[in-house]
């Protein structure tokens, strides 16, 4: 039985160190869309990008999950709310998915269509329309990226490892000392 358990244990290992040293994927620039040169959007903000587009809420995800992908991705819904916590707090927002890589990092869109704002009445929101270099957008969708070095991932994925193993030997030493 140890020796199966070993086996599993190595290969598991080389697996997941394989999925450790891949980067996170490449994300492209938002197609159909102009990139934002406004503050908060170019250097001021570390690993945030800004896109001025009129795709809808589920072309812009769409395109992003075409372009994420990987073997363990995982696509999360935050409240809009939770976008000044991850970006800016000065940031306007109508949705924010994430998506997480284990043990890589993630990737956070936050889309604001002034048209959908739910933070303004109706009868106000055209005081929030978007026009860019005299062009008139639907949505701006802001883009952040916490990415890990490989060390960390290593580290954490290893840290995780051994936690789980003292936590399933700890519970095994206390069955056999309860039978």
């Amino acid at each position: 039985m140890n020796k199966v358990l070993i086996i599993f244990l190595v290969f598991f290992n080389i697996l997941a160190v394989a999925y450790l040293s891949v980067p996170l994927p490449h994300i492209p620039e938002l197609t159909n869309s102009v990139r934002s040169t406004l503050p908060g959007d170019t250097t001021q903000l570390v690993n945030v990008s800004g896109f001025f587009t009129n795709l809808s809420r589920t072309e812009v995800i769409t395109f992003y999950k075409a372009n994420l992908n990987g073997p363990m991705r995982i696509q999360l819904n935050h409240p809009p709310e939770k976008s000044k916590e991850v970006i800016t707090d000065t940031i306007q927002s109508y949705y924010l998915e994430e998506f997480v890589f284990p043990f890589k990092g993630s990737v956070f869109i936050n889309g604001y269509d002034w048209q959908n704002d739910v933070f303004t009445k109706p009868e106000k929101r055209i005081a929030n329309k978007l026009i860019y270099n005299g062009a008139e957008y639907q949505s701006k969708i802001t883009v952040k990226t916490y990415p890990t070095t490989l060390p960390q991932r290593l580290i954490g994925f290893f840290g995780s490892e051994l936690l789980l193993l003292a936590i399933f030997w700890c519970y095994r030493s206390f069955l056999t000392k309860h039978e």
